[in-house]
C-alpha cells in the first residue's frame, strides 16, 4: 500500500508514533487524516498540522470506535487505512509480584490494547470488504512478540492483540484486506521515559523514524514491522531454546529490578 491518494484514521495520534505516522502520511500524499485521540486538544492540534480532521475519542469504548469510524466514513467517503495505534502501559506496583496489579489494571490494559483493536475492525471492516479492500495498522509492541518484565499486563495484553492481528488477517486475506502489526521495541514517547529498565533497551527510535519504518512496510504490505530489525533475532531464540530464553529473561529482569531497601 502507498499511501498516496489514501484516506487513513489514526488512533491515539495526538501524540507520539501516532503524532508522527499523521505527518509522515500527510508528506507521503495521504489525502485524508482523521485523528483521533482521548486528549481532544492534541487531536485537533496535530489534525490542524497536516490539514486533517479530529476527534475526541477514548478507544477503550466501543460508542466511540463507531463513531469515529463513521465520521472517518462520512467524510472521507472510506477507509483506506486504518490504524489502531493507541495503547497504555502500566507496571506493576509490586516489581516482585507477578500477580500485583489490581484488577481495574488488568480490566484497562484489555480494553486499550486488546479491545480498542477489536472495536476498529468491527467497526470498519464492513465498509472495506464492501470496496473489495482495507488495510488494519495495528500498533503492538516488541513485548507482544517477547515479554515485558516489570509489567504481566502489558505483556499479556500486547500478546494478545498479535494474536487478533492474525486472526483478522488470516480470516480476511482472500477479501482483500491487509493486516499489519507494527512492533518496535524502546521508541521516544512519554510512555517510555523514565520507564524502568529503559536504560538496558539496546536502541530507543524517534518516532519519526519508526513512522518511516511503517510506510515502508505498508508499501511491502509485510505483516510483521519491526523498526528494531534485533528482535527478530530475539523472537528466533525464544522459539529455538524457550527454556534457555526464559532464563536470559530473568536475568535481565533481575539487572532492572529496584533496589531493595
Amino acid at each position: 500500500m502507498r499511501l498516496q491518494g489514501k484516506a487513513v484514521v489514526i488512533t491515539g495520534g495526538g501524540s507520539g508514533i501516532g503524532k508522527a505516522m499523521a505527518e509522515r502520511f500527510r508528506a507521503e500524499g495521504a489525502s485524508d487524516i482523521l485523528v483521533a485521540d482521548l486528549d481532544g486538544a492534541a487531536a485537533e492540534a496535530v489534525a490542524a498540522a497536516v490539514g486533517g480532521l479530529a476527534i475526541r475519542a477514548d478507544v477503550a469504548v466501543e460508542a466511540d470506535v463507531q463513531r469515529m469510524v463513521a465520521l472517518a466514513e462520512d467524510r472521507f467517503g472510506r477507509i483506506d487505512l486504518m490504524c489502531s495505534n493507541a495503547g497504555v502501559s502500566v507496571r506493576d506496583p509490586d516489581f516482585n509480584n507477578a500477580t500485583s496489579a489490581s484488577n481495574d489494571t488488568w480490566t484497562l490494559g484489555w480494553n486499550v490494547n486488546v479491545m480498542a483493536h477489536v472495536y476498529a475492525a468491527r467497526a470498519a471492516l464492513p465498509g472495506m470488504i464492501a470496496r473489495g479492500g482495507g488495510h488494519f495498522l495495528h500498533t503492538v509492541s516488541a513485548a507482544g512478540l517477547l515479554s515485558q518484565p516489570g509489567s504481566p499486563v502489558y505483556a499479556t495484553t500486547k500478546h494478545a492483540a498479535v494474536g487478533f492481528a492474525e486472526a483478522l488477517a488470516i480470516t480476511h486475506r482472500n477479501q482483500g484486506i491487509g493486516v499489519s502489526i507494527l512492533c518496535p521495541q524502546a521508541v521516544d514517547t512519554p510512555m517510555i521515559r523514565g520507564a524502568r529498565g529503559s536504560q538496558a533497551v539496546d536502541g530507543v527510535m524517534s518516532p519519526a523514524d519508526v513512522a518511516g519504518c511503517v510506510v515502508a512496510g505498508l508499501e511491502q504490505e509485510t505483516f510483521l514491522i519491526l523498526p528494531h530489525p534485533q528482535v527478530l533475532t530475539y523472537m528466533q531464540r525464544k522459539t529455538g531454546d524457550y527454556d534457555r530464553w526464559i532464563g536470559g529473561m530473568a536475568r535481565l529482569r533481575d539487572k532492572i529490578a529496584p533496589a531493595q531497601d
